[in-house]
């Protein structure tokens, strides 16, 4: 199976998307290990972390023959997109359409998950060959806004980012989403006491919620 076909049925599988946004390199790491022990099989380090790069370049050498699929996220442009390929993404996340964005990623053969909010950016996405689309923001409008736009562009994959946890995933599943993005739910489940096992507890207790939803 070619390895564009493979990283989306990664993501298909499992259903969630990790967004890693974390303050440095070192804490998005170990949340990045900790989450892949509790059950992550495609995770997304944004950009915004200093660093980034090189934590996408290990964590995908060291996690990638065992099938976890490793993102850039925050993917504003055509050269940021280049050099996270190199580095060896698997996946590349922007906040909006960028065509020069997904034009390189389909040259590489590496999927995309584009951003939109309304229904002209999500058909536009769409058009441009975006594989994924992903609902963002989605504090302002949330599961209604979800369901309405899913209403007439059911055949989009459409997946929302942030705003979701193991109380309303199933509510998301119920408006039609493809998959979900969480972040902070798992991400930061640490924070309180420093103990990075409670992230891995966060991933399992989150994936089974995402598996019982999509029963």
């Amino acid at each position: 199976m070619y390895k564009k076909l493979r990283t989306l049925q990664t993501i298909d599988e499992s259903g969630a998307v990790l967004i890693v946004r974390l303050e440095n390199a070192d804490v998005a790491e170990r949340v990045a290990e900790a989450a892949i022990a509790g059950g992550f099989r495609a995770l997304e380090i944004t950009l915004s972390i200093p660093g980034a790069v090189d934590v996408i370049r290990q964590l995908s050498a060291k996690h990638g023959p065992n099938g976890v699929a490793v993102g850039a996220g925050t993917v504003l442009d055509e050269h940021s997109a280049y050099e996270c390929i190199r580095a060896g993404a698997d996946f590349l996340v922007s906040p909006q359409l960028n065509p020069a964005m997904i034009r390189t990623a389909n040259r590489y053969q590496v999927p995309t998950i584009s951003g939109a909010y309304t229904p002209t950016e999500f058909v536009n996405s769409a058009e441009a060959g975006a594989d994924i689309l992903k609902l963002f923001p989605t504090e302002a409008g949330g599961i209604p806004y979800a369901k309405s736009v899913l209403a007439p562009l059911a055949h989009l994959p459409i997946m929302p980012a942030g705003g979701v946890t193991v109380e309303n995933v199933g509510e998301w599943f119920a408006a039609g989403v493809a998959g979900v993005g969480v972040g902070s739910y798992v991400t930061k489940a640490w924070q309180p006491d420093g103990d990075f096992s409670r992230v891995t507890e966060a991933a399992k207790e989150f994936l089974s919620a995402v598996a019982e939803a999509r029963q």
